[in-house]
């Protein structure tokens, strides 16, 4: 008997392992046609997730509006996509020139976007301005600037194209979020409110809009992690450095915005066993978190002296 386990064993986990990646593949194909033709906007295309996206949605057959301040660099990631795609299975992307810091441009902006193709099915808000500082060296200027990237301009941009989608009763908002938008961690204070603020404005707009068809979905991530980053050693143990060592790469991010798209699910929290811990922890424990977070600001700052 004990023989026979131990040779079905490892059968099943094979089995298991085949019919899950059978799976995944499924999902992947299926989630391709669901965007074929549907009008997608990406926000700061340009940005490593932003690039994988438009990949993604480029071979997906996705009619694309790539946003981002840069035109020569929307020109070349727009060649890319071109260089490497079908023609006759794939659109041309188009591009608009967006710096979600420049307020005043804004319904040039929108009016530019709608006019692309006459609509939007899926506006992808994926832009994002990080600033690390302790909270007395931090402008009220940068402040400013920060809310103006990360919560006024998504959410004009939103307004911009929400009554296009009411008035055909379709259309989904996917807000790339960070996981600060839930939880916040020392010498980031600008930067989490203002990821806050976007997550709340877009779980309001959810439940507002969900009487026309409209989906709203958010993905809250941990950092994004470059395939080729290494924390220092001198670094290893700061708060901070142990939630950037547990991050998402580009395309897995990029991967999960097309899946979140096709099934229209309503929030993901991407994130590994320490920083998902930390979030239960401010929830049920909140004493317990803000001792430990303090903790971890007081040994970054001897650290720094020793350096």
């Amino acid at each position: 008997m004990g023989f026979t386990f131990v040779l079905i064993l490892p059968a099943l986990v094979v089995v298991v392992a085949g019919v899950y990646y059978l799976y995944n593949e499924v999902i992947r194909l299926m989630s391709k046609s669901v965007v074929r033709n549907k009008v997608v906007v990406i926000t700061d295309a340009v940005s490593g997730v932003g690039t994988e996206c438009a990949k993604l949605f480029h071979k997906g057959g996705a009619r694309l509006i790539l946003c981002g301040k840069s035109w020569d660099k929307l020109e070349s990631l727009s060649d890319d996509l071109s260089s490497a795609s079908d023609p006759s299975v794939t659109f041309t992307p188009k591009l608009v020139l967006l710096d979600f810091s420049d307020m005043d441009s804004m319904p040039d902006v929108v009016t530019e976007v709608l006019e692309c193709y006459g609509c939007v099915d899926v506006l992808i808000c994926n832009s994002s301005l990080k600033i690390k500082a302790p909270v007395q060296t931090l402008s009220l200027e940068m402040d400013k600037t920060i809310m103006d990237t990360n919560y006024f301009g998504p959410i004009t941009l939103a307004k911009g194209v929400l009554q296009s989608m009411i008035s055909r009763r379709t259309g989904q908002f996917l807000l790339v979020n960070s996981i600060q938008g839930k939880l916040a961690v020392p010498f980031r204070t600008a930067y989490a409110a203002s990821k806050h603020a976007v997550q709340a404005f877009f779980d309001c707009l959810r439940a507002e809009v969900e009487e026309y068809g409209i989906s709203v979905s958010t993905i809250s991530h941990t950092f994004i992690t470059a395939q080729d980053s290494t924390p220092s050693p001198k670094t290893k143990k700061t708060l901070c450095s142990l939630f950037s060592r547990h991050g998402v790469y580009p395309a897995e991010l990029a991967e999960e915005i097309l899946r979140t798209v096709s099934r229209k699910k309503k929030e993901v929290l991407m994130a590994h066993p320490l920083p998902m811990a930390a979030l239960y922890i401010r929830s049920f424990f909140p004493s317990l978190f803000f001792a430990v977070v303090a903790a971890g600001v007081k040994d970054a700052a001897i650290a720094e002296q020793l350096q």
